[in-house]
């Protein structure tokens, strides 16, 4: 059997400053098929890096929009973020 691959995306929000005051990066958005094709398209719109992590996208998978992320899944969003911050900074300069 054949397993057709959907494209699945997910978008994290982390605004400590007022008024959205994230105490930890926030789920705001996910889905698969048309939709993250969307979340994608808006993020390269406003000219977000995008990362590719499926075990981090698995985990976000269950997790209730406009929730933060829980303290099991710090670390691994930590590891996205610093490579998106890299990128930027990178995009920035060049």
């Amino acid at each position: 059997m054949t397993r057709i691959h959907r494209p699945r995306a997910a978008a994290l929000r982390y605004r400590p400053e007022a008024p959205y005051q994230d105490t930890a990066p926030r789920l705001v958005a996910r889905g698969e098929g048309k939709l993250a094709e969307r979340i994608l398209e808006e993020a390269r719109k406003a000219g977000v890096p995008v990362e590719r992590d499926l075990d981090l996208m698995a985990a976000l998978e269950p997790l209730d929009i406009d929730r933060l992320i829980p303290p099991e899944l710090f670390q691994a969003v930590a590891v996205l973020l610093a490579a998106l911050y890299r990128a930027n900074g990178r995009m920035e300069k060049g």
